[in-house]
């Protein structure tokens, strides 16, 4: 059973990768009122597909908990029942949680497929928790994070159902995001901790210290990022989807903070690279992690001088997440908190 383990881990942190892409492409299309309710969407568990699957139809059988369209707000139906010639209002309820009634088929296919990828990625982090428990008596950190997973994941969704129930509360958001990035370091942390072979190298307590500190800052920029977005959010509402060179105008504090970051993070993982080749330490890793950074400056500088072009906002949050992925498995292998013997029974 432990062979499966390490790819398991693999699989979901691939998994939790794509539920960021998701989100982030649910955000940049304006989706995530696509499905009013959480679990289901307009109380189904496949979701509409036209506008005359969510208004009010006559002789018709209607499950508890469906959600219709009626005179431009939600209602909820209280039980099952079928529907008469005419509208019965005591069949509903009005929907209070939230007065978004809308229906776009496009973002309810979205944000029903951002939801789908959730739920999928479930499975192989239930499995890597069953079987973490065999690792109990070689290393208890295994199954202890593998469970702090799965405790994530469960928070997770319910802050899923928070931000819709808060019809897209700018902050929920963003901790639904950070939540991504919590639940990202606890996989990369257990896949650490089944690693057969450590490096040997001794790194300098400078190149530590730098190292830590430089994915501090990417955590504080992401932080910024999330600030400068939520900015965006407030603008496209009040100006229009099609008035992209006016997102940013006029720029914010924070979004001249974020840009200035975005200087010094390039200027200290640049001497961790330099650095890394001088000592000839082998942190092969640190190659990808300037690629990351160059291609996150690059789509920063196309949403600003170039509006926003399509696809630019969500890969620059993928890139983002994509650098603090790999500057945190940099990170444990040059502290090395890994109390395993060199290879793991299977």
């Amino acid at each position: 059973m432990k062979h499966y383990f390490r790819p398991l881990v693999i699989t979901s942190i691939i998994l939790i990768y794509l539920i960021i892409i998701a989100g982030a492409v649910v955000r940049m299309t304006g989706s995530g009122m696509g499905c009013p309710d959480w679990p289901k969407c307009f109380g189904y568990y496949i979701p509409p597909t036209s506008a005359s699957q969510i208004v009010w139809q006559p002789n018709f059988e209607y499950e508890k908990g469906v959600i219709v369209i009626v005179d431009e707000a939600l209602k909820i139906a209280s039980k099952k029942f079928t529907s008469g010639t005419t509208f019965t209002a005591n069949n509903w309820e009005d929907y209070t949680k939230h007065d978004y009634a809308v229906f776009n088929v496009w973002h309810t296919w979205i944000e029903y497929i951002n939801r789908l990828v959730t739920v999928l990625s479930c499975i192989p982090i239930l499995l890597m928790f069953i079987i973490s428990l065999y690792y109990w008596k070689i290393n208890k950190r295994i199954p202890i994070f593998a469970t702090l997973t799965v405790i994530a994941m469960a928070f997770q969704a319910w802050l899923g159902k928070v931000v819709v129930d808060s019809n897209l509360l700018p902050f929920r958001i963003t901790i639904h995001m950070v939540m991504a990035f919590v639940i990202l370091a606890i996989l990369l942390y257990i896949l650490f901790q089944t690693k057969e072979k450590l490096t040997t190298t001794k790194f300098p307590n400078t190149f530590k210290a730098v190292l830590l500190f430089s994915v501090l800052l990417t955590l504080i920029q992401v932080a910024l990022g999330t600030q400068v977005r939520q900015y965006v959010d407030e603008q496209i509402k009040y100006l229009g989807a099609s008035a992209k060179s006016e997102w940013l105008n006029p720029p914010t504090l924070t979004f001249y903070i974020h840009r200035s970051f975005s200087v010094i993070i390039v200027l200290i993982n640049l001497w961790l690279f330099l650095r890394n080749r001088r000592l000839q330490l082998g942190l092969t890793k640190l190659n990808w992690v300037l690629l990351c950074i160059g291609l996150e400056a690059l789509t920063g500088i196309l949403m600003y001088y170039f509006d926003f072009p399509f696809l630019s906002q969500p890969l620059h949050l993928v890139l983002a997440s994509l650098l603090f992925g790999i500057q945190f498995f940099i990170l444990l292998e040059v502290f090395k908190t890994k109390p395993l013997p060199n290879k793991l029974p299977v």
